[in-house]
């Protein structure tokens, strides 16, 4: 099928100035050994998830560290694709530089535990940002790729569409509509919504194998029920393998303020 080019994205005004965060720590004050050094705010975020043999997803993480296990709810593995729009991106002290603050993103990412701390792990990170893409190679040792995005607005929700462009990253999209299908709710401890979703915390390799961890600052998720739609989704095949021909598990969120601390040994 051939899908047209996406539209440049242009963002809707200035991004907004950095909002406050919860004074709730998710996790003890002892496992943010320093202060956060970048926040962000998420937009228009989907959470597309799908249970996968966790044979499929081990094999992919570092054999380096075997301190990190991949982590399962009930007994399954699963993974996620996640299509957002970055706003307002600026390290500590600094305010957001126009023209790099913006643009949409679209992970690929699992679930996993090292040492007991429960976290993220991602396959890969698209972004319509040069800069984002080899400023996060370098300083979180994340698989980040160049790709071609659009995230526009579309009824309630978006229409989102992705090309990865990356010089030897593998072909890989996503084109489609989502948005909220249900009323705002807060995930109950103990469900899979929960599980999925309340991770402060990812786990990244750099290229000898050494593994870091890097915590993360924002209040619980706002969930809605979501819809989605997908013309084109194909953003597994380039490591070999497909998700699995069934309806995923389906979230959205409007917004998320967020701080990241910068990385330490995991």
């Amino acid at each position: 099928m051939s899908i047209p080019a996406p539209p440049i994205l242009t963002p809707g005004g200035p991004p907004p100035p950095p909002l406050p965060i919860p004074s709730r720590a998710p996790v003890p004050v002892r496992e943010r050994p320093n202060r956060w050094s970048l926040a962000m705010q998420w937009r228009d975020l989907l959470f597309a998830h799908w249970s996968v043999p966790a044979d499929v997803l081990s094999r992919f993480l570092p054999r380096t560290s075997p301190e990190l296990h991949l982590d399962t709810f009930e007994g399954r593995a699963w993974v996620g694709i996640v299509p957002f729009t970055m706003r307002g991106i600026h390290f500590r002290g600094w305010p957001p530089v126009p023209g790099t603050s913006a643009f949409p993103e679209l992970n690929v990412r699992t679930y996993v535990t090292c040492n007991g701390r429960p976290g993220v792990w991602f396959f890969s990170l698209d972004a319509a940002s040069r800069l984002a893409v080899r400023a996060a190679r370098a300083t979180y040792h994340l698989p980040y790729f160049d790709a071609d995005m659009t995230s526009v607005p579309h009824g309630d929700g978006v229409a989102y569409a992705s090309w990865r462009t990356h010089r030897g990253g593998g072909a890989a999209e996503l084109v489609g509509r989502y948005g909220p299908s249900g009323a705002e709710f807060r995930s109950v401890p103990g469900s899979l919504e929960h599980w999925l979703t309340e991770r402060y915390r990812l786990f990244a390799a750099d290229r000898a194998g050494r593994l870091f961890r890097g915590e993360i600052e924002h209040p619980p998720w706002p969930l809605q029920p979501a819809r989605a739609e997908f013309a084109s989704l194909d953003m597994t095949r380039w490591m070999g393998w497909e998700l699995p021909d069934e309806p995923p598990h389906l979230l959205f969120a409007r917004k998320l303020n967020v701080r990241a601390h910068r990385l330490v040994p995991a």
